[in-house]
Formats: structure tokens, sequence, C-alpha cells
């Protein structure tokens, strides 16, 4: 499956801003999906991750009741909403797939695609 994540930009501190992931080559209903993000020296992270069908969700704690991660398998895509978002969130953000669904603790991607920049200024 190749994967396309579109949507980020820069932003102020505070605002609110919705990351896309189009998918194609696959079925997106055969794969549990996520979003990934590293920010400037740090290691990639995993954020948010959704099942197949969009039943279950895991977020990391840092953007837990910010970020709502969500799916729409007919259209092939995948949705990051991001609100009050804040410095700490600045990160090129990733789209990324694998077959099961694991919470964020345990997502190891299987397919990324590639990133899209987010900044947040103070």
């Amino acid at each position: 499956v190749q994967l396309q994540a579109s949507g980020g930009g820069l932003v102020q501190a505070g605002d609110s801003l919705t990351l896309s992931c189009a998918a194609s080559g696959g079925t997106l209903s055969t794969y549990a999906m996520a979003w990934f993000r590293q920010a400037p020296g740090k290691e990639r992270e995993s954020v948010a991750t959704i099942g197949r069908i969009g039943a279950l969700t895991s977020y990391r704690d840092s953007v837990k009741g910010r970020f709502t991660i969500s799916r729409d398998n007919a259209k092939n895509m995948v949705y990051l909403q991001m609100a009050t978002l804040t410095p700490e969130d600045t990160a090129v953000y990733y789209c990324v797939a694998r077959e099961f669904y694991t919470d964020y603790r345990r997502f190891v991607p299987d397919y990324w695609g590639q990133g899209t920049q987010v900044t947040v200024s103070s």
C-alpha cells in the first residue's frame, strides 16, 4: 500500500489543523493505520492509532483530548484532526500502516508514507 500525507503547514499556537492520508495500491480496510511524528532532534514517535474499521483508537498522552484520528475506508482516507496546537507539536507527521491493530505504544509500522511538516509558532 502507498500512503500520501498532506495538510501540514504553519499555524499559530492554539490553532487547529487536519492532516489527510490517501492510500492507494491496497484495500485500506485490511490495514490498521496510525500517525507518527518526528520533531527536530528527536526520535519518531507514535501519535495515534486506529483499527481497521475505526472502532478502536489510541492516543499518546500528550495529544489525548486534542487530536482525533479517523478513517473513511470507502474513500481510502485517514485523517488526523489536531486542535489546540502547541509549539511542542511541531514535527514532520507520517501516515503509516500495518496489518493488525495495536495501541500507540506497540504499533510498529510495515508501511510508511512521506511526511508532511507541521510547524506551530508561539
